[in-house]
């Protein structure tokens, strides 16, 4: 499945597959995008970047956006793992100690995602703020709708990996998960 195919799946209510996770990529591949515009269109203008650092600007948010992409195809990839480990049998003590594990395992997976959508949004929205400095003023909405999306980016990131935390018994791991968050 591909990021089109996710964006289709976020705008319909009928589906419950895809959510929040995939959202927060999404997001922050928007933001992405906004933020790029305005670098390109304060090029050719003293707004305080050379031409090179705006187009290095443009080359990180290049990269962001096309992991935040696989970002949205990754965290669909997770919840399907936490799915499939809740079907498996559950007769047998050894069943039930199988089951146990794989929806641990799925729920660090489904974690792990929206963490890494998260830090790359706050990376995002740094590069943003940045910009709304030195950047043509002609496109200051459109900056500052970049910059707010990352931030929703952030936000949406942080929930969905605290979503997944009650998944995870490995009280270490947990820890690890809510530092990162509260470093956010």
């Amino acid at each position: 499945m591909d990021y089109k195919k996710i964006f289709d799946l976020i705008l319909d209510e009928n589906d419950f597959t895809v959510g929040g996770g995939s959202s927060s990529a999404i997001v922050g591949a928007m933001a992405c995008g906004l933020m790029g515009m305005v670098a390109n269109l304060s090029k050719g203008k003293d707004y305080g970047y050379s031409d090179k650092e705006y187009d290095n600007i443009i080359k990180e948010l290049n990269k962001a956006k096309a992991n935040f992409l696989q970002g949205a195809v990754d965290d669909n990839k997770a919840y399907m793992l936490i799915v499939n480990a809740y079907k498996l049998p559950k007769s047998s003590e050894e069943e039930k100690e199988i089951r146990r594990k794989a929806i641990q395992n799925a729920g660090i997976e489904a974690a792990k995602v929206p963490l890494s959508n998260a830090l790359l949004n706050k990376k995002v929205n740094e590069i943003g703020k940045k910009l709304l400095e030195k950047s043509n003023p002609a496109c200051i909405t459109d900056l500052q709708a970049g910059v707010d999306l990352s931030h929703i980016g952030i936000n949406m990131g942080k929930s969905n990996v605290k979503a997944n935390l009650p998944l995870i018994k490995d009280e270490k791991i947990v820890k690890n998960f809510k530092k990162e968050i509260e470093n956010l």
